[in-house]
């Protein structure tokens, strides 16, 4: 066991203000297991159109929407978060905003000393916690309008490359330069190793960890090619996928909504569906070429499209989650290719960041 360190006294749990309703999904998720490996019957995609709403002062590296889809935030290079409020980012893309320009970007925070890797919303309250290069894990109330700086800081031992909130909001889980994941208690701080890790044979940094949506399990993506399932109550590695991508790394993993499969990416340029329960490969996504940056690949909403980055054709590439097939490529629009996608949980929307910067908010065309 390892020791967080906190700035300040443990996590205040004074904070309470939360998100409201968040809205029911659009349908329900898409049962994997019902279809088979057919052809010929996939859904068209609608089209979507894409706008520039702000750009960071170096690269834009990784983005977060809150559960309710109400707020987005983003992080980068330049050590600064930006959090937008959707409505604004809407009213700013209406062709005829009369009132003047409108600023979707609501709070900046500046309180890292190197570049920022990942995000996370606490899942009930207006907490925004982040990951970055210098080794911490900081804690911003976004329901303050002047703060600036975090209100809570745990300081890792290692880059810190990806962070998840449990749904409870009591702990997390950060994916560092180190070789297994670390999982915090917010109140106390503490942090908790696995114990079985020097059996696994693990033998690369964590590029993504992720919790499912009740808690009971989450998943790495490691730069030694594996993809692991960690039982979520006793931390224990419960199935490790070696080699998921050959020799490449595993650059992403995320559960669906029913936590039956994990939806992972590679620099071996694939994008690949997996059985929870048997840690078989049940589909394949070709066909989008990503070789050098740390891409995502994602679900729709609804997880009936997979969306993922082409970085030498600089596009974003959609497939049909159930059939594999190719249905849409669309021009990322960035200059040079995105090295980040995010969904929104509650919309057809989606939002790209750029070497160039830049942050594009897509939407449907209707």
């Amino acid at each position: 066991m390892l020791r967080g360190v906190s700035t300040a006294a443990p996590f205040d749990p004074v904070i309470t203000t939360g998100y409201g309703s968040i809205p029911a999904p659009r349908t329900a998720s898409v049962d994997f297991s019902s279809v088979n490996d057919t052809k010929g019957s996939s859904k068209i995609i609608p089209k979507h159109e894409s706008r520039h709403v702000s750009e960071h002062k170096n690269v834009a590296r990784c983005a977060r929407f809150s559960p309710d889809g109400r707020f987005l935030a983003t992080g980068s290079a330049d050590t600064s978060i930006k959090l937008f409020e959707i409505s604004k980012v809407k009213q700013m893309m209406q062709p005829d905003t009369r009132d003047g320009p409108v600023r979707p970007v609501v709070r900046t925070f500046y309180d890292h000393q190197q570049p920022i890797n990942d995000l996370d919303f606490h899942p009930q309250n207006t907490v925004l916690i982040s990951g970055a290069k210098d080794r911490t894990i900081k804690f911003f109330d976004f329901s303050k309008t002047a703060a600036k700086r975090a209100f809570r800081v745990i300081q890792d031992t290692h880059n810190v490359r990806s962070v998840s909130f449990h749904p409870s909001g009591d702990f997390l889980l950060a994916g560092t330069d180190h070789l297994i994941p670390h999982l915090y208690d917010i109140n106390t701080f503490k942090c908790y190793l696995p114990t079985n890790f020097q059996e696994m044979g693990v033998n690369g940094a964590i590029n993504q960890v992720r919790y499912s949506s009740t808690g009971g399990m989450y998943v790495t993506a490691s730069k030694d090619g594996a993809i692991r399932l960690w039982d979520g109550v006793t931390a224990s590695c419960a199935r490790s996928i070696d080699g998921a991508h050959g020799a490449a790394e595993a650059i992403g993993a995320n559960f669906t909504k029913d936590e039956r499969y994990i939806l992972s990416c590679g620099k071996d340029s694939s994008v690949k569906l997996w059985e929870v329960g048997t840690g078989r490969l049940v589909k394949q996504y070709l066909g989008a070429t990503h070789t050098q940056l740390r891409c995502q690949a994602i679900f729709n909403d609804t997880e009936e499209f997979v969306l993922s980055i082409d970085e030498s054709l600089n596009e974003i590439v959609a497939w049909d989650a159930l059939t594999a097939e190719k249905v849409a490529r669309w021009p990322s629009n960035h200059v040079g290719a995105p090295r980040w996608l995010e969904h929104s949980p509650v919309e057809a929307a989606f939002v790209s960041c750029g070497m160039d910067r830049s942050i594009r908010y897509w939407k449907e065309v209707l």
